[in-house]
């Protein structure tokens, strides 16, 4: 089965191709919208992405939005490091909201499937000291909300209600069960080369 990401996101990438080696990726070219509520701007984004990628390539093609939502506010990727600082002490000591939409489209039948997943992140109080030894990093830069849950911003969270993944803009529960429908399962590809078969949870 010919898998295709239409999306450029190293992130994305590097989960879904853990799990599926031969996945390839063709990022989407179409322009993002914007105007209705989170919830529907990351819901036609995804359909746009995956859509605009399957009027040119063949497959089961999986497009992706994700958005970061403080309040009544939509975080999205940081035009510079100023604005990545602002994100930053928005979300200090509070919750926010990530949302993530998925549109999934087998263009041998034309078949089609859409979900939307929300994942609730508690940061701590963030002193404005530790947000520029942050960004120094460079960690920021691409990132909605200014911040990757997978480096060194996991020292700012406290809790997460929901998919962590979702969080890094690809749910992948949400999305392999998705795949099933499809009659694709994650879990019958081969293991990418190097993989430990033998390792489990450290304890």
């Amino acid at each position: 089965m010919r898998l295709v990401l239409a999306s450029g996101s190293p992130r994305r990438r590097r989960l879904l191709r853990a799990l599926w080696p031969d996945l390839v990726v063709v990022p989407s070219v179409a322009v993002e919208r914007a105007g209705g509520s989170p919830e529907e701007d990351v819901a036609d984004n995804a359909r746009a992405k995956a859509e605009e990628v399957a009027g040119r390539d063949q497959g089961v093609i999986i497009g992706a939005d994700t958005e970061v939502v403080c309040g009544e506010s939509v975080l999205g990727k940081p035009a510079s490091r100023s604005d990545a600082a602002a994100m930053l002490r928005r979300l200090s000591g509070g919750t926010h909201k990530v949302i993530t939409a998925l549109h999934v489209i087998d263009t041998r039948n034309g078949r089609r499937s859409s979900a939307v997943e929300r994942t609730q992140v508690s940061f701590r109080a963030v002193g404005d000291e530790e947000i520029e030894r942050y960004l120094d990093r460079g960690e920021y830069a691409d990132k909605a909300g200014g911040y990757g849950i997978q480096g060194a911003a996991a020292l700012f969270v406290e809790r997460i209600d929901g998919d962590y993944y979702n969080v890094m803009g690809l749910p992948l529960c949400r999305l392999g069960g998705m795949l099933e429908a499809f009659g694709v399962s994650l879990l019958d590809a081969a293991p990418p080369r190097g993989t430990d078969r033998t390792g489990g949870t450290d304890g």
